[in-house]
Parts: C-alpha cells; sequence; structure tokens
C-alpha cells in the first residue's frame, strides 16, 4: 500500500513585523507546533517560502539554518528543559559554550538579573519554583541576545500568578527592548494580553485578528452558547 502525505499546515500566509508581540492559538493538532517550528528554523517548508530578515530559510543548509537560531532565535517551552543537575546559571550559559568566551558568565549573570532571579544563581532546577524554572529558561532564551521570541506554551505548566509574572516579563521584553515576542498558546487569557491573535485550525490559518477583535469573537461565541 502506498503511504498518503499529510500537510501538517497548508496556505499558511502572514507577516510579523520587527518587535511586534503577537500569539498563535488553536486546537491540539491544528499545526501550531510545525508553524513554530518552520519560524524558529528547526524545520523547513516542504513548499512556500519562509523569509527571516531577508534570508530565505528554505534554501539555506543545515549549518547555516544553525547559525540563524543560535544569533537571531531565542526559544522558550512549556517543560523549561533545564538540565537537573546544572545550576541555574550554569543552565542559562549552555547557548554561549560553542560561541566561547571569557564573559560567558558575567552575560549569563545579566541575563538573570534581567528577569528577576540574580539571588538564585547556583540554585538547581529541583531547588526552584515553576515560575522561577521558567524564568530561567527565558533568561537562556535572552543571553545571546535574541531579535526574536519563541515561546512555547510559556505559562502552560504555571498557577496562575506565576503565569501572570511570566507574562509581565515576556511584556516587559517587548516593550521596553523591542523584542519580537511570538507566543504559542492554548490559554485565552494570555492570547488577549497580546497585539494580535493568529488562530490555526487543521493546518490551516483561519483569523488573523487585534486582540480586541479576538476578545469580542470570543464574547460573541460564549453568548450564543447560552
Amino acid at each position: 500500500m502506498g503511504t498518503v502525505p499529510v500537510n501538517a499546515v497548508a496556505g499558511v500566509s502572514f507577516n510579523v513585523e520587527e518587535g511586534e508581540l503577537l500569539s498563535v492559538v488553536g486546537p491540539s493538532g491544528s499545526g501550531k507546533s510545525t508553524l513554530m517550528n518552520i519560524l524558529g528554523c528547526l524545520d523547513v517548508p516542504s513548499n512556500g517560502t519562509y523569509c527571516l530578515e531577508g534570508d530565505d530559510v528554505g534554501r539555506l543548509n543545515d549549518n547555516q539554518l544553525a547559525q540563524v537560531r543560535g544569533r537571531k532565535i531565542g526559544f522558550i517551552f512549556q517543560t523549561y528543559n533545564l538540565l537537573p543537575r546544572l545550576s541555574a546559571v550554569a543552565n542559562v550559559q549552555l547557548p554561549l559554550l560553542y560561541s566561547g568566551g571569557k564573559d560567558s558568565r558575567r552575560r549569563s549573570m545579566a541575563a538573570l538579573q534581567r528577569v528577576g532571579l540574580s539571588q538564585r544563581l547556583t540554585h538547581r532546577p529541583t531547588e526552584l519554583s515553576g515560575g522561577e524554572q521558567q524564568r530561567v529558561g527565558i533568561a537562556r532564551a535572552l543571553v545571546k541576545d535574541p531579535s526574536i521570541i519563541l515561546a512555547d506554551e510559556p505559562t502552560g505548566n504555571l498557577d496562575t500568578q506565576s503565569g501572570k509574572d511570566i507574562m509581565e516579563i515576556l511584556h516587559a521584553l517587548h516593550d521596553e527592548e523591542g523584542i519580537t515576542v511570538l507566543i504559542v498558546t492554548h490559554d485565552p487569557e494570555v492570547a488577549a494580553s497580546t497585539e494580535r491573535v493568529v488562530s490555526m485550525r487543521d493546518g490551516a490559518l483561519v483569523a488573523d485578528q487585534t486582540s480586541d477583535e479576538y476578545v469580542q469573537e470570543r464574547r460573541l461565541a460564549a453568548r450564543g452558547n447560552l
């Protein structure tokens, strides 16, 4: 029997402006993770074009993709992805291992200070709360001064207050430092806090709205279900 090709995402077309804060929402299987992988240069599109700051990503080889990821993109994960045996500052230093430099510890300490963890430098992940672990994850994403932050469900494993604290940090990075921030989320409150909401379903982009339009649409849908 032959195989039937399945498009994880198809016909998705949109622009992300420099310094924008936006979210991507949709149910499981909607193509959010695939889109995130393409935007993060972890995958390349089999058809179509993805241009990142003027570079056609589909034309880059593996080494060039790695260089783009290292220079331009910081990743934040739902499950933090910290090494349990390393301290907070050592975890943040990891992206700097291959670039070297005697100032890697100083840069890592500065990144932790940016997220309010200057007093927890030597703590291991098991000694930190979930919110603190996510702050370490954000510091690790920031340590190479990326122009883009891609955050995959950054509040998904956190309690309400810790989630709000993490969103405040992401908003500050956007508002005060001009970093482009793209958040994949299932949480409508997180999505509503961004400037723009891109909605996906079955691998397709079904809406591209301002946060006000997104909130209004949800309110109308809720009234219709009463």
